[in-house]
């Protein structure tokens, strides 16, 4: 993936070309000396570029291949090639390779199909040319390539490959001319070294599968309106990886990454392990899609750190998810160190991070994706249905007291058995302990030494088929503690069978019912402090194993 600023250019160029063919230049906005940069000096003659580097024997193998391939229109090869890129007065700087220090025949056969034009093009042809005007100074400078990476010129080099003597700042009608020793190294981003290297090809293979092109109406050229609808006599895509916008935009030139990623066998493993606990039930739309988008964005979202968040990476790494109201998450302390994530782990430096290849993935679902869940009291939204009570949000902090607030449950009627069904959000195909978690009165009246609440309690949730289960918490009563902040197990190792993650339905909730006899109305009560209920995420026998 090229950036922004570079892939725009290079489609508004397919453009150009597609829908103006016949004219013998590109069009150019200005003269050509208003392009040149302060330490450039005006052209020899009134060559172009391209008929300057066709005078010189020794880069005719170059040349070859820049006649050979062509620019790319919606993926597809245009009759432009950029050989006439560069016989326009568009500005380049060409860092030209002499002959016999590249492949030639190889790229000559790569540019015969639609998909190898593409990779010449980005990976030999754009790594060598640059659009603007670059010129070799005493002091090293940073410039964009064409392929998007930044390299630098100066003192008689283009990065480390020396400039043949006598022969950079050759000036043309449309820039300059370096001519160069050997070819630059065309080095990977981190998404090209997944996408690319055998030895990742499975995460690699998943990233690539959420590349989308998206139609751009603003760089399209508009033509005729049909039945009131606009139609194009041109269109313009842009890339874009939808995954990569939510996990770390690792294919960006201009920033800097810390990466955990494994190899097959371990990302297989891994990637298996996080499909079980995301599978939706056969009623959810497009479920095999947000099973598998759901699994590896959960694996790859704490895998990526950008260099640019990080305060101190020897202590600690975060990840842009990180939230200080659940310090447990998105956090991974002494990373470098003995049981760090990035500890024994093979370390390999690319054009805009480092990947880090352990030989056993560092994570545990429990520290990454599969979380405790807590319906909050006081998140009156969360109420599903109720019966025979009123309530009220308040506000209580407290170190005791989850998120600063409770939920006040009164009986409308002083001898009422009340219900009250919450949504439970984001569950997983996982094993949790379900809790309530009640507050005494006294949080709201010192001088009150209140009474047990007696309650039931009924998981309701669906099957692989969606349809409706209930679990009566083993038709179980419960009865809080009236004298302190009371955690009360109500399922134990209770196994969802299907996820409900990133879902706007109640498929998932808990009914709590009060349940006193009116003999025992003098003895309990019928009011209660609701702090929340909370699911603690349990390992399956399985993990505990390893």
């Amino acid at each position: 993936m090229m950036s922004k600023n570079i892939k725009k250019y290079v489609l508004g160029i397919g453009v150009c070309c597609v829908t103006a063919v016949s004219l013998p230049v590109l069009t150019a906005c200005s003269e050509w000396n208003d392009h040149y940069e302060d330490d450039a000096v005006s052209p020899a003659g009134n060559m172009t570029l391209w008929q300057t580097m066709k005078q010189q024997p020794e880069l005719s193998d170059f040349c070859e291949v820049l006649s050979q391939t062509k620019l790319l229109h919606q993926h597809k090869k245009t009759i432009v090639s950029y050989a006439d890129l560069l016989d326009g007065v568009q500005a380049f700087t060409v860092m030209a390779p002499v002959n016999g220090t590249f492949k030639k025949d190889s790229l000559l056969q790569l540019v015969a199909t639609d998909r190898g034009d593409s990779a010449v093009a980005r990976s030999f042809v754009g790594n060598h040319l640059s659009y603007g005007l670059v010129s070799d100074v005493a002091t090293p400078k940073d410039f964009f390539l064409l392929s998007s990476k930044r390299t630098t010129i100066g003192g008689g080099k283009v990065s480390d490959v020396p400039i043949v003597a006598g022969r950079s700042n050759l000036m043309a009608k449309g820039g300059i001319l370096h001519v160069l020793t050997a070819p630059l190294t065309y080095r990977y981003n981190l998404y090209e070294a997944l996408v690319n290297s055998p030895a990742y090809s499975q995460v690699g293979y998943q990233l690539n599968s959420y590349e989308q092109d998206e139609f751009n109406p603003s760089q399209s050229v508009p033509g005729d309106m049909v039945d009131g609808e606009q139609h194009y006599a041109d269109s313009v895509f842009n890339e874009r990886n939808i995954m990569l916008e939510e996990v770390g935009r690792i294919a960006d030139e201009d920033s800097s990454f810390l990466m955990v990623a494994p190899t097959n066998d371990e990302w297989q493993r891994v990637f298996t392990e996080a499909m079980d606990y995301f599978r939706f039930d056969s009623s959810v739309e497009g479920a095999d899609s947000l099973q598998r988008y759901w699994a590896n964005r959960s694996i790859l979202c704490d895998a990526i750190f950008s260099r640019t968040i990080q305060r101190s990476p020897q202590d600690s790494v975060v990840t842009y998810d990180y939230d200080k109201r659940y310090p447990q998450y998105h956090v991974f302390h002494r990373p470098f160190d003995k049981g760090g994530i990035f500890y024994g782990a093979n370390a390999v430096e690319y054009s805009n991070g480092v990947l880090y290849t352990p030989e056993r993935w560092p994570f545990t679902p429990e520290q990454t994706y599969f979380r405790e869940i807590k319906a909050e009291g006081e998140s009156t939204g969360l109420i599903m249905t109720y019966e025979k009570c009123d309530y009220a949000s308040r506000v209580l902090a407290a170190d005791s007291v989850s998120r600063s607030g409770y939920l006040d449950i009164t009986p409308k009627k002083s001898n009422d058995n009340w219900n009250m069904t919450f949504k439970l959000e984001n569950t997983l195909a996982g094993t949790y302990d379900v809790y309530a978690i009640l507050l005494p009165m006294s949080v709201y009246n010192p001088d009150v030494v209140g009474k047990a609440c007696k309650f039931k309690a009924a998981i309701n949730y669906v099957n692989e088929k969606g349809e409706s289960q209930s679990f009566n918490c083993d038709n179980t009563t419960f009865m809080s503690d009236p004298l302190r902040v009371d955690t009360i197990l109500l399922a134990e190792n209770f196994k969802f069978p299907v996820c409900n993650y990133d879902q706007n339905n109640m498929k998932v909730t808990i009914t709590l019912t009060c349940n006193i006899l009116q003999r025992e109305s003098n003895t309990y009560s019928r009011e209660m402090f609701l702090d929340c209920i909370y699911l603690r995420p349990k390992s399956t026998p399985q993990k505990e194993e390893e």
